[in-house]
């Protein structure tokens, strides 16, 4: 294989990667924005709602795990790497939501609560490290 086969299939799947990673943070930031009161994206633009930028950005650093994990994982096999990257994210992603939704019951954090405050709470800290641990949990899984 040349040097220019070697780096446009490189290339290549980069940018599969990439696109796949990115349609899982678009989902992910969209199951986040069903879980909290409001648009999502005008609390944490307009009202500048520490609570939810946190939630959102930390669940999001999950999925970026998850994602680094089932890459590193594939070996080189761009099919699976890409399959794999794609359900495993999915999976990271609905194993955080009902994450959020046992929290808000058996520890009575509730995320709707959250982001109806202006100053950062420390139930938004507990969350987002939750999310990060379930994400770090899910990646090593996978590897």
């Amino acid at each position: 294989m040349t040097l220019f086969e070697t780096l446009a299939r490189g290339s290549g799947a980069i940018a599969a990667y990439a696109a796949v990673g990115l349609i899982l943070l678009i989902i992910g930031f969209y199951v986040i924005d069903w879980a909290t009161p409001g648009k999502l994206s005008e609390v944490i633009r307009s009202e500048r709602n520490p609570n939810a930028t946190l939630l959102a950005t930390s669940a999001l650093a999950a999925i970026g795990l998850i994602v680094a994990a089932s890459i590193w994982s594939a070996g080189g096999r761009l099919g699976e790497g890409l399959a794999g990257t794609a359900v495993f994210g999915l999976v990271g992603i609905l194993v955080q939501t009902l994450a959020m939704l046992v929290f808000d019951k058996v520890a009575g954090i509730s995320v709707r609560d959250l982001v109806k405050e202006q100053e950062l709470q420390p139930g938004a800290r507990l969350l987002a490290v939750t999310h990060v641990a379930i994400g770090l949990i899910t990646a090593v899984a996978v590897i």
